[in-house]
C-alpha cells in the first residue's frame, strides 16, 4: 500500500475498535459493491450494523435468534452472486452454528464474510456461555476458511480492504473493547504475513487480536528492566505464515505466544505445529486461557487474573526467560 492511503487509513481509523472499523469499512465496500448485503441475528447494534440497516434495509436481513438458519441463507446468497457478510458474537458462530457454516459454507468454499464480534472473553459477564475460547481452534481445523485475527480498528480495516484477494470463506475475529491501539505511521502491516512491531534480542513474543495492544505495553515495561522483546503481529491463523515464523525461530532462543483463547489449538498451537517439523526448536510458552472455564467477571478483572495483561506479560515472559537460562539484566 502507499504511503500515503496508509497514512489515510491509520488516520482515519485511529483509535476505533475493530468493530467500529468494521461497520464504518463495511459500508465503504457497500457503497462501491451493490452485492454486499448484511446478515445478522437479534445484535445488528451490537456488530455495528446499524448504520449498514438504515442506509441500506434492501440490503440488511435480521434472523431473529436463529444462527443456524443465517448461516444456510448466507451459503444461499452466496450461490447466487451475492457476498453476504454475517456478523453475529463469536461464540453463536463458531458454536452454535458451526454446522452450518462447515457444511454449507466451507464444503463448497463459498465467499461468505463471518465477521464476528464479542469474541475471547470480552463479554466477560456473560460468563462461560459467552466466551469464546474455542473457536479459533475450530475454525482452523474447517478446509477452505481463512482465519483472521485483527489487533485494533486500523488493522481490522486494513484487513477488510483484502477480502476480495480472498476466494473463499473468511472468520474475521474482532473485541467487545476498543483494542489498544497497535499500528503507527512507523508500523508496516503486510496482509497474510506476521508483522513486526519491535525488534529485540533477548525474546520473540508473537500476539494476535487484543492481546497485541497488551503485549506492545509489555515490551515497554520489559524495556525499562533492560530486555529486548521482538513483537510480531499475527493477524492471519490461516493459512499461516510459516515461512516467517521459521525465520523468527530461527533467531530466537524463547517465543512466547499471547491470545485471548484457550492456549490449545489458537495461535500457540499454529506455532507449535509449526515448530514441530524443526530438528532443534526454542524455549516456547503460551500465555491464554489455560484450558479452563473462567468464572464470569468484568472483562479487566479476568484479563489482570490470567495475566494477559500489560503487567502480566511482562512478568511471565521475564520469568521464562529466567527458566530458560537466557541472560537477564
Amino acid at each position: 500500500m502507499e504511503k500515503e492511503k496508509y497514512i489515510e487509513m491509520i488516520t482515519k481509523y485511529s483509535g476505533k475498535s475493530s468493530r467500529d472499523a468494521f461497520g464504518s469499512m463495511l459500508i465503504e465496500k457497500a457503497e462501491k459493491d451493490a452485492r454486499i448485503v448484511a446478515l445478522s441475528a437479534d445484535v445488528s447494534e451490537s456488530v455495528r450494523l446499524k448504520e449498514f440497516k438504515t442506509k441500506w434495509p434492501e440490503r440488511f436481513f435480521n434472523f431473529g435468534i436463529a444462527e443456524q438458519n443465517m448461516m444456510g441463507a448466507a451459503a444461499g446468497m452466496a450461490r447466487s452472486g451475492l457476498r453476504p457478510y454475517v456478523s453475529v458474537y463469536a461464540i453463536f458462530a463458531a458454536l452454535r452454528a458451526l454446522e452450518f457454516i462447515r457444511t454449507d459454507i466451507a464444503y463448497p468454499n463459498l465467499p461468505v464474510r463471518i465477521c464476528v464480534s464479542h469474541s475471547g472473553i470480552s463479554l466477560g459477564e456473560g460468563g462461560p456461555t459467552h466466551n469464546s475460547l474455542e473457536d479459533l481452534a475450530i475454525m482452523r481445523a474447517i478446509p477452505h476458511m481463512t482465519v483472521i485475527v485483527p489487533s485494533d480498528g486500523i488493522a481490522a480495516a486494513l484487513c477488510m480492504q483484502q477480502f476480495e484477494s480472498v476466494a473463499g470463506p473468511i472468520y474475521f475475529r474482532m473485541n467487545r473493547f476498543a483494542e489498544k491501539a497497535v499500528y503507527q505511521s512507523q508500523h508496516h502491516f503486510e496482509f497474510g504475513k506476521i508483522n513486526t512491531l519491535t525488534q529485540g534480542e533477548n525474546v520473540s513474543v508473537l500476539a494476535c487480536g487484543a492481546s497485541v495492544g497488551n503485549a506492545l505495553e509489555a515490551v515497554g515495561l520489559l524495556a525499562e528492566q533492560g530486555i529486548q522483546a521482538a513483537l510480531y503481529d499475527v493477524h492471519m491463523l490461516k493459512p499461516f505464515d510459516e515461512a516467517t515464523l521459521m525465520y523468527i525461530a530461527a533467531h530466537s532462543k524463547v517465543m512466547v505466544t499471547v491470545e485471548e483463547h484457550n492456549i490449545i489449538g489458537g495461535l500457540g498451537g499454529a506455532v507449535a505445529e509449526c515448530l514441530a517439523a524443526l530438528h532443534k526448536s526454542p524455549h516456547l510458552v503460551r500465555l491464554g486461557i489455560p484450558d479452563c472455564f473462567p468464572n464470569a467477571g468484568a472483562y479487566e478483572d479476568i484479563i489482570h487474573h490470567y495475566e494477559l495483561n500489560g503487567a502480566g506479560i511482562a512478568k511471565r515472559v521475564k520469568k521464562e526467560l529466567e527458566y530458560s537460562g537466557t541472560v537477564c539484566p
